[in-house]
């Protein structure tokens, strides 16, 4: 069996990786909330150490120059989030008795009776810094106000004593460089499990700086980190000692390790007998859509939003399992035509390099299905290929991970009508339910009602829905929980089963619903929209992301008024 390095080379060593771990899971398990509270601000400073060399390594791997103001992308992604998700933690753990930490989110009752709590802003921080961006999480039926404590921190309930320790396989993601060390935080500190980190192939580079960053909780051998080529996780994935697995990743490589391959495999799958009867928890992404709903647009709109359609499209060179991948319009809405053409000539300025492998073929095959390709060019990167979505069934079907684009049309007599429409086409015709993003003008929205607005919302099954926001924004919100629509099966996995963050705690939630304003400061005040945001630093546009970003890192690791000042004046030059 081959291994990359660094981290552990053969099965010898991750059997006694994985033995360590057992010996050590009841003792974890008991750990107390003081001395998880202490290794979580000693993550933070370890993290604070090593962020500067994450990101240069980050930039360095995806082939980004010196200087480019797109390492932002990698400052936000990789330390800012794992840090903003220590945060979170912290804030709980410290009001965990009698789970005060409930009493400070705002609570209201949906049409249908249906809790939701907004998360976002939950502090005067998230006020200044994220002003204007709001997230709610919507609770599953059933969930009441009264009984809303039952749902959260539930692994806390139980005495330490009685706890059951156990050991997750956290199987990391290629792309986004917090993924994996967020998806061990919750293993550890929500669902009271010791972690073996296996990190995917494309980011084994930061096996030593998250150890580095970990440490703290590696001495305790509640986790450790591992390399390893596809077999050596087939092997891990078997191992006896493993109780349950955490993936990232694609529906394959899911539904291999659930069901094997082959025949065989198709047979299991028939009779509903798993090949491997561990408790598999899922994030494998989707055809994410955009539905762009008709109205009075005008130029600065279109031009703003330009930017944000490009931001949900290229963010990380388009290798987002929330990377928007299919633009739905209304037919004969006439700012669509000035609005694409922008896009498009954002999407060209953005010629970083395609890093992630299998791009060029994923992209050969979707051009070859397509009728009539529109082909624009990105310098010596891969051209982003647009196309109908009525050209391939398997436009909405499967997920392109690279510069892919699919629009569709849809003919309808009003605003109202074609966004039920378009809900109705992502519901029932993409493949996913991880992500999905609205742009609506507010006026449009108005007219719609709120009541109204809410509903249709509602029936949008998605574990992320945006409004004039992308979804990928909430995966960097510790309170948002990440995951797809709950409701999947293990034959019919879809977007993944289970959520992951989630710093309340809190179980049975159904989905995030983020807003950001449609327009951003100055003209937002101009329109009665509250914010103070400028171009938001995670648009690609922004040519000065990287400095926030390290700002914002260096903020949520200490935070004290008089950084505020130099941070917010980088944020608003933009």
């Amino acid at each position: 069996m081959s291994h990359a390095r660094p981290g552990l080379t053969t099965c010898s060593q991750y059997d006694a990786a994985l033995h360590a771990l057992s010996a050590a899971r009841q003792r974890w398990a008991e750990t107390s909330v003081n001395r998880r509270l202490a290794l979580l601000r000693q993550i933070k400073d370890a993290l604070a150490g090593i962020a500067s060399a994450w990101v240069a390594a980050a930039a360095a791997a995806k082939g980004l120059p010196a200087g480019d103001p797109l390492a932002g992308e990698e400052w936000l992604a990789g330390p800012c989030a794992l840090m903003v998700g220590c945060n979170g933690l912290i804030a709980t753990l410290e009001q965990l008795e009698e789970k005060t930490f409930l009493r400070r989110i705002p609570l209201r009752t949906l049409a249908d009776g249906r809790l939701a709590l907004r998360v976002v802003p939950g502090t005067l921080w998230d006020r200044l810094l994220l002003s204007g961006v709001r997230a709610e999480i919507w609770m599953q039926p059933g969930v009441t106000r009264a009984h809303l404590d039952r749902y959260a921190a539930r692994a806390y309930d139980i005495p330490p004593a009685a706890r059951q320790g156990k050991l997750a396989l956290v199987l990391g993601a290629g792309n986004v460089a917090s993924t994996a060390p967020l998806d061990v935080l919750h293993k550890l500190f929500i669902e009271n499990q010791v972690c073996l980190l296996k990190l995917n192939p494309v980011n084994d580079y930061l096996h030593d700086l998250l150890a580095q960053a970990l440490a703290p909780v590696i001495a305790m051998d509640a986790l450790r980190i591992v390399t390893g080529d596809a077999r050596a996780g087939a092997w891990l994935t078997t191992h006896p000692v493993v109780d349950e697995i955490h993936i990232t990743g694609s529906r394959d490589t899911h539904d291999v390790i659930v069901w094997g391959e082959g025949e065989t495999a198709r047979q299991r799958r028939a009779a509903g007998t798993p090949l491997n009867p561990r408790r598999v928890t899922s994030e494998l992404g989707g055809v994410s859509p955009t539905i762009i709903v008709p109205g009075p647009w005008s130029e600065a709109d279109i031009a703003f939003q330009a930017q944000q359609l490009a931001t949900q499209k290229m963010n990380n060179g388009g290798f987002n399992c929330v990377a928007s991948q299919v633009l739905i319009l209304q037919q004969g809405w006439e700012p669509a035509t000035a609005l694409l053409n922008q896009l498009y000539r954002l999407i060209a300025a953005n010629t970083r390099p395609d890093y992630y492998p299998g791009a060029e073929n994923r992209l050969t095959d979707f051009r070859l299905r397509a009728r009539q390709p529109l082909e624009i060019a990105r310098g010596d990167a891969l051209p982003l290929i647009v196309a109908n979505t009525d050209d391939d069934p398997g436009f909405c079907q499967q997920e392109v991970f690279g510069p892919g684009l699919s629009v569709t049309r849809l003919e309808a007599d009003s605003a109202e009508s074609f966004l039920r429409q378009a809900i109705g086409y992502a519901n029932q015709r993409l493949q996913g339910t991880l992500g999905a993003n609205i742009v609506i003008h507010p006026r449009t929205r108005k007219a719609i009602g709120r009541k109204r607005f809410n509903a249709l919302i509602a029936e949008l099954r998605y574990g992320t829905v945006a409004i004039n926001c992308w979804s990928g924004v909430a995966f960097l919100l510790a309170p948002c929980p990440w995951g797809a629509f709950p409701g999947h099966t293990l034959d019919d996995i879809q977007s993944g089963r289970g959520k992951v963050h989630n710093s309340f705690m809190l179980e049975k939630t159904e989905r995030t619903v983020i807003e950001a304003p449609f327009r951003p400061f100055p003209r937002s005040l101009w329109h009665g929209e509250l914010t103070l945001m400028p171009l938001p630093p995670w648009f690609i546009t922004h040519r000065g992301q990287e400095a926030v970003a390290q700002r914002l890192v260096d903020f949520y690791h200490r935070p004290r008024w008089r950084k505020l000042p130099a941070l917010l004046w980088r944020a608003l030059r933009g």
